[in-house]
């Protein structure tokens, strides 16, 4: 039996080195959704058409889930600190790039290269935290990034609407990347100063080239035909999943095999034998799969439906990014108490807000509907934040640190194709009932409710893992199962929360 080491002294700046991360994550997080209050001003200002808008908004997406588990691998191998700076200096260039964009080509370009470098970053973060924090800490940690992924989510259509009424329509457009540049630099020097330097866990192993062409061609085939679901028409498109999903089972039998002869695979998939980390996965692709569309689908009602301005339209959602900034704060303190309970609490506070804003649509329509869904929004934030980074936390509590990175890029890609999968579904359903019947209160309701619907199957696979803790808890020393090195920071720095 392998011998558990102590954890390593705490580092005293890693709590100014996680302030550097989460800036990092804040604006690559921001660009999922502060662009789409700004397509009227690319419209405008560049002359985009709608399919450079949709690629845009698409693009960007596409690439960073594309990068994400490449990327985390690389960190393991080669030293977090050093990815996560490239990632950081690539993604500030790229959004200087993309506001200096001459045309909407170019546009489209440099939105891609910054999709890439955004998904360079992301997991090194989650990496980085496994490294710097241990026990409760790690919780407290998980958690304050918990209010950085809702706040930056929930933030963005706000902030695109304040820069676009500030700066004017043309240019307006611009800004939205330049916002980036302040918040980049600044990062980035401070991340040279306190980032950790630790030895890179596995610097000697071959990086596995074509398991990065299997995976990279497998979520391509899956993504591309669901973030241009309304742009191309016809069933035709959906032939792809199929492909993606060969692929995908090719990637695993490779992976599989590479595990057979000894040799250090992109993905270890000894990683799925932790039912916290299988479970953990599934549970965050579906809630982002139903918790993204909501801004995306409020976004087009309030501003097509109701009226409102780009600006007004940001303000509406207010309350819930608030809410889940102070939901994820005390998520990440009382996920070592109570566990999975904590994340089917979250859920069910997110269906039920969801649901007011149903009642608000249906009770209160026109111009008064935000000060209606204020409430609701409010409870879905709370339920918001107690669900994200307590099921990071738990997701992540058994992997080995020197799978770390790995690990947290195969739970965001999890998280970036139920974005794109969500708003492929939930889009569907408010476009048909639209372009049939005609009636933007009515396609609201019906969008609302298949988000409701796909958080509620997040919330049963929350009960379904609470259920069997509490009948068969997961042995203590389960991160054994993953590979060897688990003594490297697998379980000794886990949250073992109760069930």
């Amino acid at each position: 039996m392998s011998t558990v080491q102590a954890p390593p002294a705490p580092d005293a700046r890693r709590w100014k080195a996680l302030g550097v991360c989460l800036a990092a994550g804040f604006i690559s997080l921001l660009d999922t959704s502060i662009v789409n209050v700004a397509l009227p001003s690319l419209e405008r200002g560049l002359g985009a058409s709608e399919a450079v808008q949709s690629w845009v908004v698409s693009g960007y997406a596409l690439t960073f889930g594309l990068a994400l588990v490449p990327a985390g691998r690389l960190g393991d191998m080669r030293g977090r600190r050093q990815a996560f700076l490239v990632g950081l200096a690539l993604f500030t260039v790229a959004s200087l790039a993309c506001g200096l964009a001459a045309g909407p080509g170019w546009l489209v370009v440099f939105r891609l290269i910054q999709g890439t470098a955004a998904g360079m970053v992301a997991p090194q973060t989650s990496g980085l935290i496994q490294q710097m924090f241990h026990g409760a800490e790690r919780a407290k940690a998980f958690g304050v990034l918990g209010t950085v992924i809702g706040v930056s989510t929930a933030a963005g259509p706000l902030a695109g609407g304040l820069l676009i009424d500030a700066v004017g329509t043309d240019d307006g457009w611009r800004w939205v990347f330049f916002v980036n540049l302040p918040i980049g630099v600044a990062a980035f020097v401070a991340g040279i100063r306190l980032l950790p330097r630790y030895p890179a866990a596995r610097k000697h192993e071959e990086f596995d080239l074509f398991g990065v062409l299997l995976l990279g061609a497998g979520v391509f085939a899956l993504m591309l035909p669901l973030v241009q679901e309304q742009q191309w028409p016809g069933r035709e498109k959906w032939a792809l999943v199929p492909v993606a999903l060969v692929l995908l089972g090719s990637f695993w039998v490779w992976e599989k095999r590479m595990g057979l002869l000894g040799r250090a695979p992109l993905v270890d998939l000894g990683l799925f034998s932790l039912r916290s980390f299988t479970l953990g996965a599934l549970i965050s692709l579906t809630y982002f799969a139903g918790f993204t569309t909501v801004f995306f689908l409020y976004a087009l009602y309030l501003q097509n439906g109701v009226g409102y301005s780009a600006l007004a339209s940001g303000l509406t959602v207010l309350p819930f990014a608030a809410a889940s900034a102070v939901g994820a704060a005390a998520g990440g303190r009382l996920v070592v108490r109570f566990g999975r309970k904590l994340v089917v609490i979250g859920l069910g506070g997110v269906a039920l807000g969801l649901l007011g804003v149903m009642a608000a649509v249906e009770l209160v329509p026109g111009r008064n509907l935000g000060w209606a869904s204020a409430l609701p929004l409010l409870v879905g934030g709370i339920g918001s934040g107690l669900t994200v980074s307590p099921n990071t936390t738990l997701t992540l509590t058994r992997v080995p640190v020197h799978r770390a990175g790995a690990a947290g890029g195969v739970l965001q890609t999890g998280q970036r194709v139920g974005s794109a999968a969500g708003i492929a579904v939930v889009g569907s359903v408010y476009f048909a009932h639209l372009a049939n019947h005609g009636r933007t209160d009515t396609a609201m309701q019906l969008g609302l409710l298949s988000a409701v619907g796909i958080i509620v199957v997040a919330l049963v696979l929350a009960v379904a893992d609470l259920r069997e803790r509490q009948v068969r808890p997961e042995p203590e020393r389960a991160a054994e199962a993953v590979g060897s090195g688990a003594g490297e920071g697998g379980a000794e720095g886990a949250v073992r929360p109760g069930a």
